[in-house]
């Protein structure tokens, strides 16, 4: 007896993401200004709180670069050995953002423990220096976060860039508060304790960043994404009998691909049954890329069944 296959696929595209180009410019350029007005100050008081800022808002910086380098990456189009393009390059900048936030909350926390075990903190009278120095960080920190603000929900690239500026901002705000006490109640070992402070909100907020684009690399599905909605909205599509090999992933930050065997016994799978069903899944789902193959009876082992 015959076998007959039917091989049908579907592509749904989004509107192309928004560039960033000018926000990416203005906030590396304000920060870099703030960097070296930051470590100037923090080495003539000696706060450790401004020179670890300091080095945060530089590793933001080198953080800037890459997230800019990745997006612009991802909008090169694709070519007959890179069919996807470039897209995978906004991914591992939001990576190696993550693990060079990391790095600087390691070396942060390391230098403001020592401080504090050996009872080292800033004099009372250079409070009036620190606070005027982060106030400058609050003003540019979140105004650098407010340019990609509108980008980080749909981008997880994006994301980080905003991220990594809001922490700044809080950050400086800290600081402000560091130096307003230690003016004020003449609390020398509260610099480093503000450092410590520091360190653990930037962990918090960047944990996640690098759990997500670490699963992204690894083609795991985007957390906006509930694969088991998925295969129920194709298992009740008129005619559909059974879903076999799903696989959804992002190609890049901002963008969410599906492809999937659609077992119908009863032929089917026409242009308006295949538009129908991308429709569905970018409006429930917001998954821009969808592949789907048609076929009467299954045939070979399903990749995606369980082992």
């Amino acid at each position: 007896m015959s076998e007959v296959h039917t091989h049908a696929h579907a592509h749904a595209h989004s509107h192309a993401p928004a560039h960033f180009d000018r926000a990416f410019a203005i906030g590396i350029g304000l920060n870099i200004g703030f960097v070296l007005i930051e470590a100037f100050y923090g080495w003539k008081v000696d706060s450790l709180a401004l020179l670890a800022d300091a080095g945060h808002n530089l590793s933001d910086v080198a953080g800037l670069v890459l997230a800019w380098a990745g997006a612009f990456a991802a909008r090169l189009k694709p070519n007959a050995r890179h069919t996807w393009g470039w897209q995978r390059a906004s991914v591992l900048a939001a990576f190696a953002n993550a693990v060079l936030l990391l790095a600087a909350i390691g070396g942060l926390a390391w230098e403001a423990t020592g401080r504090l075990l050996a009872g080292e903190g800033v004099a009372q009278a250079q409070g009036v220096t620190i606070m005027a120095v982060a106030g400058v960080g609050i003003v540019i920190n979140t105004a650098t976060a407010l340019l990609f603000m509108r980008g980080g929900a749909s981008d997880l690239n994006i994301r980080g860039a905003f991220l990594h500026m809001a922490a700044d901002a809080l950050v400086s705000l800290g600081v402000v508060v560091a130096g307003a006490l230690t003016l004020w109640m003449g609390w020398r070992w509260l610099d480093p304790v503000v450092s410590l402070v520091i360190a653990a909100v930037i962990l918090v907020g960047t944990w996640g960043l690098f759990r997500q684009s670490l699963h992204l690399l690894f083609d795991g599905v985007p957390a906006s994404v509930d694969p088991a909605a998925v295969r129920a909205l194709l298992a009740d599509l008129p005619g559909v009998a059974e879903v076999r090999d799903l696989h959804i992933w992002a190609p890049g930050t901002g963008r969410v691909a599906l492809s999937a065997h659609l077992v119908m016994p009863d032929g089917g799978g026409d242009d308006a049954f295949l538009q129908h069903a991308t429709d569905a899944l970018h409006e429930h789902f917001e998954i821009t890329h969808v592949t789907l193959q048609v076929m009467r009876a299954p045939f070979g082992p399903a990749c995606d069944a369980p082992h």
